[in-house]
């Protein structure tokens, strides 16, 4: 059907229809201008805001994982000072057994100090008491040889001495038969 047309109506009909579409370009183009100078201010609000939006979207992601590595160093810092605490812990109940027990060591040692302190005088009141005893002891030996020897004589009487012996005698209140004695 449309080859039994003539030419120059299709050509009519052809070039109608690409002025009209031409037109129809140039005035959608001056209508969108047209309506952009009339724009709604509410349509430029709402295109602020989704910008708006868009940009806090960003930051609420990026807010996020800042949120999350904080989290985890949160956490990894608690462990740490847990740790610690219980190192604190531990440091400080060995340090209150060992005050304890240099306490306990002090008193003992101020009790040994003492007891040796003690005996140590005891021991100067011993030595004291056997120099004493040997004193009197060697008195008493040298008493019991002179005894022996016979340069003490409790049995020789002062009264009783003959002028005359004492000559014969070579150490006073000797007689001469101790004097022989004591030589021999």
């Amino acid at each position: 059907m449309f080859a039994e047309l003539p030419n120059e109506l299709i050509f009519a009909a052809a070039s109608a229809f690409l002025l009209g579409w031409i037109l129809a370009a140039i005035s959608s183009s001056l209508g969108t201008k047209y309506r952009a100078k009339k724009r709604d201010p509410r349509d430029d609000r709402i295109r602020e805001l989704e910008a708006e939006l868009r940009i806090a979207r960003s930051e609420n992601d990026s807010a996020r994982v800042n949120l999350e590595k904080t989290a985890e160093e949160l956490k990894e810092t608690s462990v740490g000072i847990e740790r610690r605490d219980n190192v604190i812990s531990q440091q400080q109940a060995k340090y209150e057994r060992v005050s304890s027990d240099l306490k306990e060591s002090v008193l003992k040692t101020r009790e040994l100090r003492a007891e040796l302190t003690e005996r140590a005088t005891e021991n100067v009141h011993a030595e004291a008491k056997i120099r004493e005893v040997e004193t009197e002891l060697s008195v008493a030996q040298a008493s019991t040889d002179m005894i022996a020897t016979g340069v003490l004589d409790y049995s020789f009487n002062p009264d009783t001495h003959d002028p005359d012996d004492a000559a014969n005698h070579d150490e006073p209140g000797k007689t001469p038969d101790k004097v022989s004695e004591a030589s021999s």
